[in-house]
């Protein structure tokens, strides 16, 4: 069911809100994990992203968020995939899913986040976001 005018047929979509997130890579093969500051999943392990702006693009996107989260510049490597995360506070994401070579920078934080680290793959934090966790599944 949605809301819609009677008298002009507009009509209320509640469609999800379209997110970049990305499996970044050091020189070692490492995967950057950050501990989020925000809801939803504060204090929580997850991959680096945020939401798409609407004037550009999920890669760029991808690339942009991960560079004002942690300090770092990356290439886009490939598309992993793309999900539905359901969320209580936001309601449903489309996580748009790239893997992403590290290729320069140095890890400083901002505000958004409490912790970043690299991991071997088999050593990684509990994720709480299935899309995070298929995402890295497939790395």
């Amino acid at each position: 069911m949605r809301l819609v005018c009677p008298s002009c047929g507009w009509i209320d979509y509640r469609n999800p809100l379209p997110v970049a997130v990305c499996a970044a890579k050091d020189k070692y093969g490492k995967i950057l994990v950050v501990k989020r500051n925000l809801k939803p999943g504060i204090n929580k392990w997850a991959l680096p992203g945020g939401f798409v702006e609407s004037d550009e693009t999920p890669e760029i996107a991808c690339l942009r968020e991960l560079e004002e989260e942690t300090g770092l510049k990356g290439k886009i490597r490939r598309l992993i995939g793309i999900y539905v995360q359901e969320t209580r506070c936001y309601g449903s994401f489309l996580v748009i899913g790239y893997e992403v070579n590290v290729s320069k920078g140095r890890l400083s934080l901002n505000s958004e986040l409490k912790d970043a680290k690299f991991f071997e793959k088999k050593d990684l934090p509990i994720i709480p976001f299935s899309s995070h966790r298929k995402i890295i599944e497939r790395v």
